[in-house]
Parts: C-alpha cells; structure tokens; sequence
C-alpha cells in the first residue's frame, strides 16, 4: 500500500513540474518544498499559514511571504484552486485533475469549520436548463453548502434542549 502511494506521489509531482516548465517557469527548491507540501499532505484544503508551518520544517529558510507568493503563482498558473469558504481565510487546494470537466462541490459545517468534498455533479440538471433555455453554455460551477456536521448538529441539539429547560425554571 506505502509503495502504491509513493508512486502516485511520483507521478503527480511529475506531472506538476511539467506544468510549470511547459508555463515557462522555473521550478525552484522553494515551489518544489511548496509543491511537495500539497501533493503529500493528508488536508486538502491549507491556508497559506498551513502551508508554510508544514515547509519551514523542511525548510527552514522559506519565509511566509515566499509562500504567499507562490501560492499566487500556482492559482495563476491553475496548479492550485483558491476557495474562499466566506470565513476570512482564503485556502488552496491541489488542482490535480485533468481537464475532467467540473470542480467538485464544497460542504462546510458552521459549528467546526471542517470542509467536505462532494464529488457528484449535483448541479447537471441546472446546467441542461440553462442550456436549452437560455442558450447558455456552462464551462465550469461551484456550489458550497453550508450546514453542521452530525456532531455539531448534536451539541446545538443538547444547548438547545438546555437552555429550554433553563428558560422552563
């Protein structure tokens, strides 16, 4: 199973740097740290302080700002998505998928902050309408739902239920 994972790892970090030589840039020790970062972490969604707490520890010289400037780049060069998730911190995402069409969908809880990934295309119906209707063609859409997890649901059921019976004294 390891092996399986570092040869995916191998064949996306390829796949990267070919997308940035082929946008003529140069791939510094510092994109290939910021890059690896992305390819090998188990979160999908880093803010670029994530980001930076998880290079500096491999290298150490890699300021915040370098990061911040990087990220930029990757976004530009559509190596990474940027998601505002409407809480103040822009985050970024791995854009590890090939021309498949639509970006998935976003389901993020309001109690913890914690985001999903919703891979159906709950939107295709919406796009045939706006097709047919209004000769509208759709390249690509991103649809955020927000909501509470099954365990925040429960800790807003439980204060509710205590303050109820706090206002019933």
């Amino acid at each position: 199973m390891e092996t399986n994972k570092e040869e995916i790892m191998k064949i996306m970090m390829k796949r990267m740097k070919d997308k940035i030589k082929d946008k003529k840039y140069k791939m510094t020790s510092q994109r290939q740290v910021i890059l690896r970062a992305f390819v090998e972490s188990s979160i999908r969604h880093m803010s670029a302080e994530e980001v930076f707490e998880m290079v500096k520890k491999i290298a150490p010289d890699i300021g915040l700002a370098t990061v911040y400037r990087t990220l930029d780049l990757f976004t530009v060069m559509d190596l990474l998505k940027k998601l505002d998730f409407d809480d103040g911190c822009s985050r970024y995402e791995l854009n590890d998928r090939d021309d498949e069409g639509h970006f998935h969908h976003h389901l993020i809880c309001l109690g913890c902050g914690k985001v999903w990934e919703c891979q159906d295309d709950l939107l295709e119906t919406l796009e045939s309408i706006l097709q047919k209707r209004l000769h509208f063609h759709t390249i690509d859409h991103q649809l955020k739902v927000y909501g509470y997890c099954e365990e925040c649901e429960k800790k807003r059921e439980a204060e509710q239920q205590a303050a109820q019976l706090e206002h019933d004294r």
